[in-house]
C-alpha cells in the first residue's frame, strides 16, 4: 500500500490504507460470504522503528449461514485489529511478528462458542518467499476446545513483468481437538498494478477441507475450488 507521510523529511510515521471489492471473501481457502461479494476496507499506522497497528473489515455471512433455526446467529461483520513489528536484515531477508484479533460483533444463542479469535504470528521472508505461522491463544473461530490451533502459510510473490506479479500460496490449518476440521489450502494467482494505487487480482483457490465439517446449513461446501477476482485501491 502506498503511504501518506506525516512528516516532511525522513518520515517517522505513515498512514496507509486500502479498499477492495471481491466476488467472494475467502479466508484460508474457505468462503466467508457464501459465494457472494464483499467490500473490505483497511487502514494502518506505521512508525519508522518498524512498529505498526491497523484495522481491517469485511462483510461476512458464514456465522449466520451455519444455522436455519428460528433464532439464528446474527453476525454480518468481521472487524480485525492487529499490531506488530516488522523489519529487514542482510538486505533480502525480512521478518514480521505480532498479534491479531478477529472480532465478529453480533448476537449469539446461549451456549454457542463465540468465534472471536486471538492469534500471535511470526514470519520470515527471503526475497519473494515468505513462511508464516499463526498460533491461536483462544478457541479457533467458534470450534469448542480448539485452543492452540495453528496455521502455517508458505507464499511466493514475484514480479515477472513490469506491473505484473505471480502469487503462489499453500497453507495448512491445524484445528486442535476437532475431528476432521484440519485441512490444507492452495492458490495460484496474478496481480496487475496500475497507476494511482489501483490493482486487479485474479486467483484460483482450492482446499481439501472436509465436506461434512465445512458445508453450511444451505448445503454449500465452503472449501470448493473457485476463482476470485479482486479490485483494490490503496492510498
Amino acid at each position: 500500500m502506498s503511504s501518506v507521510t506525516m512528516a516532511d523529511d525522513a518520515p517517522q510515521s505513515a498512514v496507509t490504507g486500502s479498499v477492495a471489492v471481491v466476488n467472494d471473501y475467502l479466508f484460508r481457502g474457505l468462503s466467508q460470504t457464501n459465494w457472494k461479494p464483499a467490500v473490505q476496507p483497511g487502514i494502518e499506522y506505521d512508525q519508522a522503528s518498524g512498529w505498526y497497528a491497523g484495522a481491517w473489515g469485511s462483510n461476512i455471512s458464514w456465522l449466520s449461514d451455519g444455522s436455519t433455526d428460528a433464532a439464528p446467529i446474527s453476525s454480518s461483520l468481521e472487524l480485525d485489529l492487529y499490531t506488530g513489528f516488522r523489519g529487514s536484515f542482510h538486505g533480502d531477508w525480512s521478518y514480521d511478528v505480532g498479534l491479531y484479533e478477529y472480532y465478529y460483533p453480533g448476537t449469539y444463542p446461549s451456549g454457542f462458542t463465540r468465534p472471536y479469535t486471538t492469534e500471535a504470528y511470526g514470519s520470515l521472508g527471503y526475497k519473494g518467499v515468505t513462511l508464516k505461522y499463526s498460533h491461536a491463544f483462544t478457541n479457533l473461530f467458534g470450534f469448542p476446545g480448539s485452543k492452540n490451533s495453528g496455521y502455517i502459510d508458505l507464499s511466493y510473490n514475484v514480479e515477472f513483468s513490469p506491473d505484473w506479479s505471480l502469487n503462489l500460496h499453500v497453507g495448512h490449518q491445524d484445528v486442535r481437538n476437532v475431528a476432521g476440521a484440519s485441512y490444507s489450502d492452495w492458490k495460484v494467482g496474478v496481480t496487475r498494478a496500475f497507476a494511482h494505487g489501483y490493482s486487479v487480482s485474479l486467483g484460483y483457490y482450492d482446499t481439501n477441507a472436509s465436506r461434512s465439517v465445512y458445508t453450511n446449513a444451505y448445503g454449500h461446501y465452503l472449501g470448493r475450488a473457485t476463482g476470485i477476482l479482486s479490485l483494490a485501491k490503496s492510498f
